[in-house]
């Protein structure tokens, strides 16, 4: 790990690692979802367990919508950027 070249190959490797392992996981995303649905709306399903289920949902569509408004927003940084080193140019 002292060597800058096998530094630099390792943390490409788990990069790539960690980009199959988040392709993996989106792939189930949608089956998650429709299982904490179902847990939520069954009316078997114990009050303690659907207000977790449903605190789940709220958590993680928040947490998309926080997601999707930082990369709005770094979009626009990026090409306000990229304007500006072009007209510097």
């Amino acid at each position: 790990m002292k060597q800058p070249k096998f530094d630099a190959a390792s943390r490409e490797a788990q990069r790539e690692r960690h980009s199959q392992s988040n392709a993996r996981l989106q792939g189930g995303y949608s089956a998650a979802v429709s299982t904490l649905l179902k847990v939520m709306l069954d009316p078997s399903t114990p009050p303690a367990t659907k207000v977790r289920a449903a605190s789940i949902i709220v958590d993680h569509a928040k947490r998309a919508m926080e997601t999707e408004d930082i990369q709005a927003r770094l979009a626009t940084l990026e090409a306000t950027d990229a304007a500006t080193r072009a007209q510097r140019r």
